[in-house]
């Protein structure tokens, strides 16, 4: 996607794509992340996740990247956190309460300005990906994190032919594709999620599955 799309999309307030509470497969595999208390956690592609908050409040140190102005400010604004702010190497960043988010394009994003990265929470970064775009994100988050991070990553499954992404659906064989070079994959839960998804049936889906893998950089 070209990234006017996304912008157009938090400019004109269309963001279903947002969850108002915090994604369920972090709350219920976050000790599959193996973190201790002040590592850090990169969430790419961020938007105004409320996971942001939550694992700054369990005591990690949280990077998250996100195109969108909107996106970064209605975050700190509705976390009633003051962010500071600042710019450089095209890249702004704002930073309060343990919780930094650079603004801008993510391949722009490098490892010496990331910083170490102990854990990678990807929830709808992947998905938000056409199929061309894919390869060159996975390679570039393996760039960004050291060996032995460990990612949760949610994927959908669905039949693409049946609705237009985003969110695209990237199936099993595709993840293992997309990372394994890099990665050591596993699955640690799939849910059928097509009837508490309204907004995908009116959009023509007969089926929809959610999984939320874990990767570990080898």
């Amino acid at each position: 996607m070209q990234p006017d799309f996304w912008l157009t999309r938090w400019q004109r307030g269309e963001t279903g794509f947002h969850q108002d509470a915090v994604n369920p497969w972090l709350e219920n595999h976050l000790a599959a992340l193996r973190l201790q208390a002040g590592e850090h956690v990169f969430l790419p592609l961020c938007g105004k996740a409320r996971d942001l908050r939550f694992l700054a409040d369990h005591g990690f140190r949280v990077t998250g990247i996100e195109l969108s102005d909107i996106a970064v400010e209605d975050f700190f604004r509705e976390q009633q956190l003051t962010a500071s702010r600042h710019d450089g190497d095209g890249l702004r960043v704002y930073e309060a309460g343990g919780i930094r988010i650079f603004c801008g394009d993510f391949f722009r994003l490098t490892k010496a300005r990331l910083g170490a990265v102990d854990a990678v929470f990807d929830r709808a970064a992947l998905v938000a990906l056409p199929p061309g775009m894919r390869a060159e994100y996975a390679t570039h988050l393996a760039s960004l994190v050291p060996t032995g991070a460990r990612d949760l990553l949610v994927s959908f499954d669905y039949p693409q032919a049946e609705m237009n992404g985003p969110p695209f659906s990237v199936p099993q064989a595709e993840i293992r594709s997309l990372f394994g070079a890099h990665f050591d994959i596993a699955a640690l839960g799939r849910a059928d999620i097509l009837a508490s998804e309204p907004r995908f049936r009116e959009r023509g889906l007969t089926a929809l599955t959610e999984t939320c893998w874990l990767l570990v950089r080898r």
